[in-house]
């Protein structure tokens, strides 16, 4: 099979490999679609993703949906979990499954990802898509559920102001997620003009240019008091600093976003004074399901998120094209030759 191996910072190479084995209790998948990642970037053109450091060639890609290859459900269009966790440890027993103490994770440290034709995964983690998913839809469903568990975490209410500082992928499902779940109000801070177009296309009421963004237009746009939750999702210091100034005392602020250098820092006067309850995501728990089933109804639109594809062996121009932040979300497809 041919696999785009990361060999070292910005350093993708294209080579034949045996396929992969397939043990008890996993099943073959043809890769159909990857996307990238914030992550996969950090990987990509730093070598590094918080305390972890590249430490071998690693094939990149935790975002897939795949066709089984084999068995008595050969042909079917799945999606993939990426998280591997025990169910044993104490985080699994409590629900907290992104927090599994034993947990492998596709492209990511040891585990290979999925930017490579072949893959055998757990069949446990495999989740069957509606016909007229397309494999570039499956592959959304995890940004998409990382965005939902950000939701889950403000415990937002019908009617309440949102502010969402960065407009990716998952700033844009955001968007989506927060105005079904009834927000009144949805405000977005994001510096490039193509994606505060497209989050005033996927609802957003206000759109913002965070350069210059002082505390008054902030207060303007969520209705002079701050929003009722806020969430970070583009991993600066700025963004950092404009969620918090976005949320009115009292209030939730979710924090996506993976700084580049690993830091990031606020104002403690700021989110003391204000009383501010801050949560930081890793992962996703017990969400696919319900993801699929968004999608599936249409309320949150997973196909629009996709501006560009690539084969496998143009994998280091989809990086190229990703960390110039061109488009919304980037996808490569290791079996189309297109």
């Amino acid at each position: 099979m041919k696999v785009a191996r990361l060999h070292s910072v910005g350093d993708v190479r294209i080579s034949n490999e045996a396929d992969p084995t397939v043990s008890d209790g996993e099943t073959l998948l043809q890769i159909a679609s990857v996307g990238l990642c914030g992550s996969d970037l950090h990987r990509f053109g730093e070598g590094v993703l918080g305390l972890e450091t590249l430490q071998r060639p690693l094939v990149l890609g935790h975002e897939f949906s795949g066709v089984v290859a084999s068995g008595p459900r050969r042909g079917q269009l799945v999606a993939a979990d990426p998280a591997h966790t025990c169910g044993r440890c104490e985080m699994c027993v409590i629900g907290n499954h992104n927090l599994c103490l034993h947990s492998t994770f596709a492209g990511a440290a040891t585990q290979d990802g999925a930017l490579r034709e072949l893959v055998s995964w757990p069949t446990e983690l495999l989740y069957p898509l509606p016909d007229h998913f397309s494999a570039a839809d499956g592959a959304m469903l995890e940004p998409l559920s990382v965005a939902l568990g950000a939701l889950d975490f403000a415990r937002l209410r019908t009617g309440s102001s949102v502010a969402i500082v960065g407009g990716g992928p998952i700033g844009l499902f955001l968007v989506q997620l927060t105005r079904a779940a009834g927000a009144s109000q949805v405000v977005v801070a994001e510096p490039l003009p193509h994606r505060r177009e497209a989050a005033l296309r996927f609802g957003a009421d206000v759109v913002l240019d965070p350069v210059g963004l002082d505390d008054q237009a902030i207060r303007a746009a969520t209705g002079g008091h701050g929003a009722d939750a806020s969430f970070e999702v583009a991993g600066t210091r700025q963004s950092m600093d404009i969620a918090l100034r976005a949320a009115r005392p009292g209030a939730r602020v979710v924090v996506v976003g993976i700084p580049s250098d690993d830091e990031m820092t606020f104002s403690a006067s700021l989110a003391r004074t204000r009383g501010l309850t801050l949560y930081m995501q890793f992962r996703t728990r017990a969400t696919f399901e319900r993801v699929i089933s968004l999608a599936q109804r249409r309320i949150v639109d997973v196909s629009s998120m996709v501006t560009a594809h690539y084969p496998l062996h143009k994998t280091s121009d989809a990086f190229a094209s990703a960390n110039m932040r061109a488009g919304l979300k980037i996808v490569v497809d290791p079996t189309s030759d297109a």
